[in-house]
């Protein structure tokens, strides 16, 4: 089933909630009636009521869902017609593994975006400096990278947002504008806070998995199984599995990866930035 469209897109000038979340107060309205009117029907009120917590859950720990919201899984526009595959590269800045990533990219002469952790940002900012000088993009990828990002509430995921957006601004010279939840998991409160603070919510096409595998030729495999322009492809500089030959599998796996992108006719490239992103 299609999924709805959610939220008017934050580049808009207004923001509405996505269609599903005025759906579910709309049910718990109607189930609390229904049972004050008719104490019998308790039970299939009930039964509505978890059912619309179990379809909410589903959407927060989907991650390419648009259920709660716009939620960007490929590039459109001219991004997409230039033939660009946006690399993105989570968990950073790496004093050992970043500054390795960024000679393979120069090698290439390939572009990315690197959605760094702002507390990393903060102890090595001239790394993030670095990140910005060779020509890439610096994104938000919270303050802290906790695992229970998706379960915060609206306070503690602002401030784990505008502290790590206030920590990557001054450290790039630029304010991110893209943002990209723990795992990719976030809950209904996610959607107005970007909306607020105007970033959009980025996840992927396909992901490498490579915090986990230790395979090199299996994650590059599944990144460029059915490879196409437009594709958000998610990788890790941080928390980075190591190889069976002990070594950070991007750096193993990547010149294949930025070698076979390039064969194909395509560009790897970063993000849209913000003007791109309001026009495309």
């Amino acid at each position: 089933m299609k999924q709805p469209e959610g939220a008017v897109d934050p580049d808009n000038a207004t923001w509405h909630p996505a269609p599903v979340i005025p759906l579910s107060a709309a049910i718990h309205v109607a189930a609390l009636a229904g049972v004050v009117a008719t104490p019998s029907l308790w039970l299939p009120a009930l039964g509505a009521v978890v059912v619309n917590h179990l379809v909410i859950a589903g959407a927060v720990m989907t991650p390419r869902s648009s259920w709660l919201g716009p939620n960007l899984t490929r590039l459109t526009g001219a991004a997409q017609e230039r033939g660009d595959v946006a690399l993105t590269i989570d968990d950073g800045p790496d004093p050992d593994v970043t500054p390795r990533v960024l000679d393979l990219l120069d090698t290439a002469g390939a572009h990315a975006s690197f959605f760094c952790i702002g507390e990393r940002a903060r102890h090595h900012p001239a790394l993030v400096r670095e990140i910005v000088a060779r020509g890439h993009t610096v994104e938000n990828h919270t303050q802290h990278h906790r695992n229970h990002f998706a379960v915060l509430g609206a306070r503690a995921m602002r401030r784990e947002i505008s502290d790590a957006q206030a920590c990557l601004a001054d450290a790039a010279g630029r304010a991110p504008v893209y943002f990209r939840a723990v795992a990719g998991f976030r809950n209904p409160l996610l959607d107005p806070l970007l909306y607020d603070l105007d970033l959009r919510l980025v996840t992927w096409t396909r992901r490498a998995f490579d915090t986990r595998r230790r395979d090199p030729n299996r994650v590059r495999r599944s990144l460029l199984r059915n490879l196409a322009a437009g594709d958000i492809l998610d990788l890790h500089d941080g928390n980075a599995a190591r190889s069976i030959k002990g070594q950070p599998m991007i750096l193993e796996y990547l010149p294949g990866l930025l070698a076979a992108i390039t064969a194909a006719g395509l560009r790897p490239s970063s993000l849209p930035g913000r003007e791109e992103r309001r026009h495309r």
